[in-house]
């Protein structure tokens, strides 16, 4: 098994200080470019008034089973990522709706989490700063979950010649990511390049071409699953979901399975609406970031 990676020294005494503090305080949010909602549906003529048209279906690539997950030839559109702050607040039991609200309050609020008592400490802390030390608040990349969970547009290019899925994110430090859809292997733990920012992606599609699934591990611990501050460790695995239930929806599902960070794995949820008209824009993250200028540690230095 890999070895932890363990935290800073400053996160480190951290841990300790937060867990003997508690925690109703919630965390700030900073503003960020809102996901734009979908366009409710025009009412059917002839229809009674109020009556919504029925959903467009989901369009398939040419073998006319696969689900198309991204544009149909000779039209534009991109996906509108939602601002998501806490997974904690979209996770999903067996048979349940995800639960709702943005807010972070700390471990003791957070039952359905299961979290170990380091890794409660961390959260913690990282809730009674106001998610100071936020990662992507340093234009570092998003990994795992909070990639479909930063508000910026994101499109998906599905290439079954190449047998690759390619996606393309406007924020989260404009980056992009691969999904290997040949039926390789993870690279070995102990290769040079085993951790990553955005981990090692290997899919394929179940339910009949319906549904891509996503293995993904090799994670870096440079960053956090959320703003709220939920932390992971390098031993972080995720299995996602897509599923396109018609042509205006991409549901998303991640199975967090960390056994250096929580106690068995947990689900989380949501829906992504389809802008019809949009593409893509450039975003630099790293250009004029006033913040990280003013940043300073818990004793007052500064950080950069």
């Amino acid at each position: 098994m890999r070895k932890l990676s363990w935290v800073s020294p400053l996160l480190a005494g951290a841990m300790v200080v937060a867990a003997l503090v508690a925690t109703e305080s919630g965390a700030q949010e900073r503003g960020q470019r809102g996901a734009a909602a979908p366009r409710g549906a025009a009412g059917q003529r002839g229809a009674p008034r109020g009556a919504a048209a029925p959903a467009e279906p989901a369009p398939t690539l040419a073998d006319g089973k696969t689900v198309n997950l991204g544009r149909i030839p000779g039209e534009k559109g991109i996906w509108s990522l939602p601002y998501i702050t806490n997974m904690a607040t979209r996770t999903t039991a067996a048979g349940a709706a995800p639960a709702r609200g943005n807010g972070a309050r700390g471990a003791a609020a957070e039952p359905q989490i299961p979290f170990m008592p380091w890794s409660a400490a961390v959260y913690n802390y990282n809730v009674l700063n106001s998610a100071k030390y936020d990662p992507e608040g340093y234009c570092l990349p998003p990994g795992g979950p909070r990639l479909y969970a930063t508000p910026y547009p994101m499109e998906i290019i599905q290439l079954p010649g190449q047998q690759r899925v390619i996606f393309i994110f406007e924020g989260g430090t404009h980056v992009w990511r691969e999904v290997y859809m040949d039926g390789r292997s993870h690279p070995a733990e102990n290769a040079i390049k085993a951790e990553t920012w955005l981990g090692h992606s290997v899919g394929r599609y179940e339910d009949n071409g319906k549904t891509l699934v996503v293995d993904v591990v090799g994670f870096n611990e440079g960053t956090w699953l959320d703003f709220a501050g939920h932390p992971h460790t390098n031993l972080l695995h995720v299995v996602e979901k897509f599923t396109r239930p018609n042509k205006a929806t991409l549901h998303y599902e991640a199975m967090i399975d960390d056994p250096g960070t929580y106690t068995r794995p947990w689900t989380t949820s949501w829906d992504i609406p389809w802008n019809a008209t949009g593409e893509l824009k450039e975003y630099i993250c790293q250009e004029n970031n006033r913040y990280l200028h003013s940043l300073k540690d818990d004793l007052g230095q500064p950080v950069f």
